[in-house]
């Protein structure tokens, strides 16, 4: 009885959101981050549901955790799914695929950092789909002791970003460095707004900021100039984006409040915070902002609650 009127209310929701001819799935984890991956949903990119069921169970990495979960979409309609497999130790991160969201392939590690044995983390790896190259681009911070001069924070805290690309996730180009802004960064993300304009959205790790801030480039591979002003208050990581309409949201974790905020842009130089006009879940944390088909997440959300 219960399960039939589960399924009731989401035939409920899913015609109050008829008018709506795509949604967005975020990515999500909650701490310890050992039991895997979750996801929201949301018909309008502001008000978020939980799915409530953990999707796929992290299996590689010296932890087996899984943090800062990345997803894009391919043009075949496979889901790319990346994320950090531990706090230290590793030089890679995990990697699994699945059409659908349900039946996951077998898990991955994708190790990039190998060449530099005294790599100390391979942290938030994130996923851009480069269309005129028609290939994955994979972005992430790493922290090699002595390598770069450093702030006030621990040389062994002292982060650049780095990156490598595929075609098909078997093979890989050479792990390059992507970013060294003169200060320790984390948390970047790629984003498109037209052809020969991105805008990288990333975090200043340094003591005195620990706040986000955005870059500017003609190609996804940079070289990023312009670095802004910060945009969020200290304290703020893990940067989401989606378009709405005519505008961006950013989306980001706001971690010693303990709450998710957002703010609105046209222009990446504009912000606006929005928080008050959005609504998440607690316990979320960092993931990433994927635009669905509406019939695709009616599925996914009907096969879980019929579980």
């Amino acid at each position: 009885m219960l399960r039939k009127l589960l399924i009731l209310g989401c035939s409920l929701v899913f015609a109050l959101a008829s008018c709506n001819k795509k949604a967005f799935l975020f990515t999500s984890f909650q701490e310890p981050a050992d039991a895997g991956l979750r996801m929201l949903y949301s018909y309008d990119g502001k008000k978020w549901i939980d799915l409530d069921t953990v999707l796929l169970q992290p299996k590689v990495g010296n932890q087996k955790v899984m943090r800062d979960p990345s997803m894009v979409k391919g043009p075949d309609g496979t889901f790319h799914l990346v994320w950090t497999s531990s706090w230290r130790g590793d030089k890679g991160f995990g990697y699994a695929s699945s059409k659908d969201l349900i039946n996951w392939s077998e898990q991955k590690f994708i190790s990039v950092m190998d060449k530099e044995p005294t790599t100390v983390n391979t942290w938030a790896p994130e996923l851009f789909y480069d269309v005129e190259a028609k290939q994955y681009l994979i972005i992430w911070a790493s922290c090699i002791p002595g390598r770069f001069e450093r702030g006030i924070e621990e040389d062994s805290n002292n982060h650049r970003m780095y990156y490598t690309a595929t075609k098909d996730f078997k093979t890989f180009s050479e792990t390059k460095l992507f970013l060294d802004p003169g200060f320790s960064v984390i948390d970047a993300v790629i984003v498109k707004r037209a052809a020969k304009h991105y805008v990288l959205v990333l975090k200043d790790n340094t003591r005195p900021e620990r706040n986000l801030k955005v870059a500017f480039a003609e190609t996804p591979f940079g070289p990023w100039k312009n670095i802004s002003k910060p945009f969020s208050d200290k304290f703020t990581e893990g940067p989401s984006v989606v378009k709405l309409k005519d505008e961006w949201l950013i989306y980001f974790d706001s971690y010693q409040k303990k709450i998710y905020e957002a703010v609105s842009t046209k222009d990446f130089v504009q912000f606006e915070n929005v928080t008050a006009k959005v609504q998440l879940p607690a316990g979320h944390k960092h993931g990433t902002v994927v635009p669905v088909k509406k019939k695709a997440l009616e599925q996914l959300i009907l096969i879980h609650f019929q579980m």
